[in-house]
Order: structure tokens, then sequence, then C-alpha cells
């Protein structure tokens, strides 16, 4: 079994905190886990993404490549497009609709 997905949004609608959760249900199952998060400018609002790798094998690295998420679970709309390269062609796309608009010029659609 192996499962790859990235978690996105912006600083303060708890990705990191998503991600922490899903991983300590992976290893309470026994499955191996690998994690590479961002999270730059989060505090102004500013894009959080994590990744996250599990697995009944190895993992070796924690990142994911271009075309292999299996699921992108994004909390901001816009933050779903910047991932859609990773996804894989059977991949899932889960996002909320409403925009958390802490930009100015936000696209109205």
């Amino acid at each position: 079994m192996n499962k790859n997905i990235i978690i996105s949004g912006v600083g303060g609608q708890g990705i990191l905190t998503m991600a922490s959760i899903i991983d300590l249900a992976a290893m309470n199952l026994g499955l191996n886990v690998k994690q590479a998060e961002v999270h730059g400018m989060s505090q102004r609002g500013g894009a959080v993404e994590s990744h996250l790798r599990i697995s009944s094998g190895e993992i070796f690295s924690d990142l994911i490549p271009k075309g292999k998420a299996d699921l992108i679970l994004s909390i901001e709309p816009m933050e779903s497009l910047r991932y859609l390269p990773f996804l894989s062609p059977d991949g899932v796309i889960v996002t909320a609709t409403e925009p958390y608009v802490n930009i100015g010029n936000y696209p109205d659609e």
C-alpha cells in the first residue's frame, strides 16, 4: 500500500495540524510515514503545504514527485490550482470552494 497526499492552504487554516493527525493515524496502523512541509510566510496568510507519503513498505523520499499524488486536499481554492501538476492521472482533488481572500487582486472566478 502506497499513498501520496498533498495538503495545501494558507497560514492559519490548520494544514500542519491535519498532516500531523494523518501521520499519527498511519503510524498507529503500523505504516511507514514521511512528511515534508513548507510554511514560510504562514503567519501572514502565506502558502502552506505538506507532502505525506504513507506506505506499508520503505519510503525513500519525503517529497512527492509531479504526477504522483493520489490525493490533493486543499483548504483554499487557489492553492489547489498550484498543486495540480502533482496530481496523478487517477488521483483525486478535494478543495474548498470558499476563498480565503488574503491578497489584493484575488481572482473573481
